[in-house]
């Protein structure tokens, strides 16, 4: 985006109020993530988080919370209640028919989100109820433990939860882009200033040495250059719509087309789910106190080579399942053969679901390889280098793929009002749903 093309944001009056809706949402959020819940010590918490809080399920929930959690906060629950139940009804589609059928119509969609919103509360109240048992049992973080403090806190942190659901799809409505990804987006931003200071004392105490900071600076650049790369690349598949008779000797001429599949189609999905299940055992042995797990879970800690490889494992096996959840290549099929499509040289019907499975499934072992590449290389820097990397390979593709996603829309607005988009050469394509016409 060049400095002429920046005024261009605020000469269509209707993307102009959704920028500024979009910006005082976020403001409120980003207020909201800094007023303490009533009655919990904040330094206790945030002593125990920053210590044995490491490499459990808690420090994982923190960075979606933008650190909301670990300063308890009444955002401390953050989107993830919304995104889990979201979540949980996208995985129930290819179970249950039920629910796939709604997926697929307007009515059923708009009942399915209204139930997202009803778990989103379920799920609010449970999480902030288990919130509040474990601050009281970390010492001094409670001052006056009990049901009126259990109470208190249920009531503070479903509140700040629901208001943030609210406040997400309000963006999605009336501002640009999607809300509850920028809220994310955002929230992991605000981590560059805290990291760029912990940097700079690092270079002052001298823990951290120049050269080492450039090569970290251009491992980033790399892997920044390469992640959007990768989440923009998608396969073509050649689609050809047949001419058709109008009526009156009128001839629709044949159309071609694409189907666009991604590269990577399961987002960052794939290192979420892996982060969440292999930080399992570090988070059972934190709150057991056995010594047998304690022992078993140092084998999971960030520093052991075998979390690296499970990590990789379990990327990869997410990365193909995921997938297969959120895509169907039969339905696509159908679809192509009621409007008349097909794939040149490929029979309609099941022969073009097993060509589309088929290529869907050799892209995905890139994309795989790339998540697992992203998401294991600050690990692997940060354990060499002995530096410490405050953007893992979730934090980034989430910003990159949000950042690309916005700039997409506002590229959209500005060129249907006949202005110069972000880019003159080269366009963010291939974003947002699958499509083929």
């Amino acid at each position: 985006m060049t400095a002429p093309q920046i005024p261009n944001l605020f000469k269509v009056p209707e993307l102009k109020e959704k920028i500024l809706f979009t910006l005082l949402c976020l403001l409120v959020y980003r207020t909201g993530a800094h007023i303490a819940t009533p009655g919990v010590n904040v330094q206790a918490l945030a002593d125990f988080l920053r210590n044995a809080g490491q490499g459990t399920l808690f420090s994982l929930y923190d960075l979606f919370a933008g650190g909301g959690f670990s300063r308890a906060t009444v955002f401390a629950l953050g989107i993830m209640p919304y995104i889990s139940a979201s979540i949980v009804f996208q995985l129930a589609g290819p179970v249950f028919p039920v629910i796939e059928k709604m997926q697929r119509d307007e009515e059923g969609r708009k009942k399915l989100t209204q139930w997202t919103r009803y778990l989103t509360v379920l799920l609010c109240l449970f999480q902030s109820y288990g919130f509040a048992i474990f601050t009281e049992q970390l010492p001094g973080a409670v001052a006056h433990a009990g049901w009126g403090f259990r109470f208190t806190t249920v009531l503070t942190l479903t509140t700040g939860g629901i208001f943030i659901m609210w406040l997400g799809e309000q963006i999605t409505e009336r501002g640009i882009g999607n809300g509850m990804s920028l809220l994310i987006f955002f929230s992991i931003i605000e981590r560059i200033w805290p990291e760029t200071l912990r940097t700079i004392e690092a270079l002052r105490a001298g823990s951290l040495t120049l050269p080492v900071l450039l090569v970290v600076l251009v491992v980033m650049l790399c892997v920044v250059a390469g992640t959007v790369a990768v989440t923009v690349a998608a396969r073509r598949i050649p689609i050809q719509i047949p001419r058709k008779v109008m009526g009156r000797g009128r001839i629709r001429e044949g159309q071609k087309t694409f189907i666009p599949l991604r590269i990577n189609s399961s987002g960052v999905m794939p290192i979420i789910f892996a982060q969440s299940l292999i930080i399992v055992p570090g988070t059972v042995a934190t709150f057991s106190g056995v010594a047998w797990l304690k022992r078993f879970a140092e084998y999971f800690s960030v520093t052991s080579p075998w979390y690296v490889l499970s990590s990789a494992v379990l990327i990869v096996f997410f990365a193909y399942f995921y997938t297969s959840i959120i895509f169907n290549p039969v339905d696509l099929a159908e679809n192509l053969k009621k409007q008349g499509g097909f794939i040149p040289g490929v029979k309609p019907g099941a022969a073009t679901a097993d060509y589309i499975e088929d290529v869907l499934t050799r892209i995905t072992l890139p994309g795989a390889l790339f998540l697992t590449v992203v998401a294991m290389l600050p690990i692997v820097v940060s354990n060499v280098l002995n530096m410490p990397f405050g953007f893992g390979g979730t934090a980034l593709l989430i910003v990159v793929g949000v950042a690309l996603d916005t700039v997409q829309q506002v590229q959209q607005h500005l060129l249907l009002r006949h202005y110069d988009g972000f880019m003159k050469e080269g366009r963010v394509k291939f974003r947002g749903r699958q499509r083929y016409m």
